[in-house]
């Protein structure tokens, strides 16, 4: 009986000197949360998307309480929206040019040839295993929509000849279609970059138009006739400086396929005068059937 009565007596002292512990600790070691915090991650669009460069809405908002960040930089947000924050906190709301993904191809089935029919997984990273996809152009979109799928805000559609189509409204800049896209087609830009080099292509010269109509031919044209060196060649690609202003569509007056163009809000695209028209509305037969 002795013995259990000091068992127990023990384990008693023992509890009550652990729970001072755990009292001492909680006390020590606190560290305090400003309570705006939750408040201000309620009045974010919990999209998590990154844009603002912070991993989520929570550490961007610890950071807006801190004040080492404006409202302004959730693009994804509404006006409004930016504008509570800022007048809960106190702060300026500051302004962010909102940024969206691009695609630098415009190779869709109706004017890009396959050399192949691909069967299989039906994914661009799969494809792209497989001799680097079934298309002729081996820099090319391989339409098989892996930036679609990996777009949770349903901003990416693709159009009836397999090109991704991106809403500007609904892009939030997250980058998901960058990370997927196994041809390295996609990067994020501030909407002001409408002037737009829409091809990936490395080679040159005009035997890239036996099986892609659109594709860069490396003809330098846009180079020479842009003001203020805003474009010089790389690689046989025209390189836009978007440091200068790129606010002209002079640079894609003269290219003879279209493979620098204007990309304008409302999603539609502007070619030059020289540019050929696509008339063409069905797909491509596979190269050499």
């Amino acid at each position: 009986m002795l013995v259990i009565l000091t068992a127990v007596g023990a384990m008693a002292g023992l509890t009550i000197v652990l729970s001072l512990l755990l009292v001492f600790a909680n006390k020590k070691l606190y560290v305090f949360e400003d309570p705006r915090i939750d408040i201000v991650e309620d009045m974010l669009p919990h999209a998590n998307c990154g844009a603002c460069g912070f991993p989520g809405c929570r550490p961007f908002a610890e950071a807006l309480v801190s004040n080492n960040a404006t409202p302004g930089k959730c693009t994804v947000s509404t006006e409004d929206g930016r504008v509570a924050i800022a007048d809960f906190l106190g702060v300026d709301a500051g302004s962010e040019e909102k940024r969206v993904a691009r695609l630098a191809c415009a190779g869709g089935s109706n004017v890009s040839r396959n050399r192949a029919v691909y069967e299989g997984i039906s994914s661009c990273r799969a494809a792209a295993q497989v001799a680097g996809g079934g298309k002729v152009c081996s820099w090319g979109c391989l339409g098989l929509a892996d930036c679609e799928v990996a777009c949770t805000f349903d901003a990416i559609t693709m159009n009836k000849y397999g090109l991704p189509v991106v809403d500007e409204e609904k892009c939030t800049a997250c980058g998901d279609c960058v990370d997927i896209c196994p041809k390295d087609l996609f990067s994020i830009h501030p909407i002001s970059h409408r002037l737009w080099v829409s091809c990936k292509s490395l080679e040159a010269g005009d035997e890239i138009l036996e099986y892609c109509e659109v594709g860069c031919t490396a003809c330098g044209r846009c180079a020479m006739d842009a003001d203020n060196n805003l474009i010089k060649m790389e690689n046989n690609l025209p390189v836009i400086d978007y440091t200068k202003n790129s606010q002209t569509q002079k640079p894609i007056q003269r290219c003879p396929t279209g493979a620098i163009v204007w990309l304008e809000p409302d999603g539609s695209v502007t070619k030059g005068e020289k540019s050929p028209k696509v008339l063409r509305k069905s797909h491509l037969p596979i190269l050499n059937s």
